[in-house]
């Protein structure tokens, strides 16, 4: 797991990323019925080592009525898609209950808790493989589909999502969203300044630090010629992007002022030497027919400062033009 993985994670350990990331883009009406505040984050002591090293700040419960589900919130990182995803939850959910019934945290009804398995996935290429584990086997007798697992995962594509049509959202994934698929450095300073705004409330520094440190990250990959200074708040965060992308912006307007100038000087001379034939034409052949005066409208300057001494050495008008 790289640096950025690890302080993508440390984000989504935070109940309020989670309760975004339900009430943003999960889109079932049941979510409705929840109640947030509830939002307890599991301590990860599973029996699967693989388990507790990858998810223990990623698996989560919140009331609904006097029952709990469990939130199950798969974070992938991987440039690829993964075609046997759900198949990998499909195990992560069984060793989930297993560790439950370990721990007799069943209620009453000894039965087992409803999960909501997410599967956040910011890859360049779009998901296209299956999202149920019946997707993935192969047919067999008819008798034999009730014993087969039909697993399923909600994906969460954020590469997907119209990033114009998040941003009225006030919702701290879709900023991270936004944050992550930018166009361009210059949208950045905008959703910062929109999580500085909603994050100004006492109690929510960890999660302040948190997106810090992932855009510390993020940074790097973003503006890699730039020597990043250190940043420790949002607020450094955001003077410093938007310096930077001011500066830029002043280095292609000098730029650009300087291309103009040369074209411009370019230009110029083309313009002059095409008068300058013209008007050698007109005195030594008469009228300048119009597919001619077209001609020298299409004439590059080298083509022109060919031409230009050509008159007073021909016969005719067409000679000028003819091949040396």
């Amino acid at each position: 797991m790289d640096d950025h993985d690890t302080s993508y994670r440390l984000l989504f350990s935070h109940a309020e990323m989670v309760r975004d990331l339900l009430t943003g883009f999960v889109p079932e009406s049941w979510i409705a019925e929840l109640d947030l505040n509830s939002l307890e984050k599991m301590n990860g002591s599973y029996v699967s080592d693989d388990l507790r090293s990858r998810h223990n700040d990623a698996i989560w419960r919140v009331r609904w009525g006097q029952e709990w589900i469990y939130i199950y919130l798969l974070l992938e990182f991987q440039s690829t898609v993964d075609r046997f995803m759900p198949v990998r939850i499909l195990t992560y959910t069984g060793l989930l209950y297993q560790d439950l019934v370990r721990r007799q945290e069943l209620d009453n009804s000894r039965k087992l808790p409803p999960v909501l398995p997410i599967v956040l996935y910011n890859g360049a290429a779009r998901w296209r493989a299956p999202t149920r584990v019946s997707g993935l086997i192969q047919p067999g007798p008819a008798a034999l589909a009730e014993f087969q697992p039909d697993q399923a995962l909600l994906l969460i594509d954020e590469g997907a999502f119209d990033m114009d049509e998040l941003a009225p959202l006030s919702n701290l994934v879709a900023a991270l969203f936004r944050l992550e698929h930018h166009r361009s450095l210059a949208e950045v300073p905008d959703i910062l300044a929109l999580l500085i705004d909603w994050l100004s409330e006492p109690g929510q520094e960890d999660l302040r630090r948190d997106y810090v440190e992932w855009l510390r990250r993020r940074l790097r990959r973003w503006a890699p010629d730039v020597n990043l200074p250190e940043i420790h708040d949002l607020q450094e965060t955001y003077n410093m992007v938007r310096d930077t992308v001011q500066e830029w912006k002043d280095q292609h307007h000098q730029t650009g002022l300087q291309q103009g100038l040369e074209q411009g000087m370019e230009q110029g001379s083309t313009n002059e030497a095409r008068a300058i034939l013209r008007r050698q034409l007109m005195r030594r052949f008469g009228d300048v027919p119009a597919e001619v005066d077209a001609r020298l409208g299409r004439a590059t300057r080298t083509e022109l400062e060919g031409w230009i001494d050509r008159p007073y050495e021909v016969d005719t008008l067409e000679d000028v033009f003819r091949p040396s």
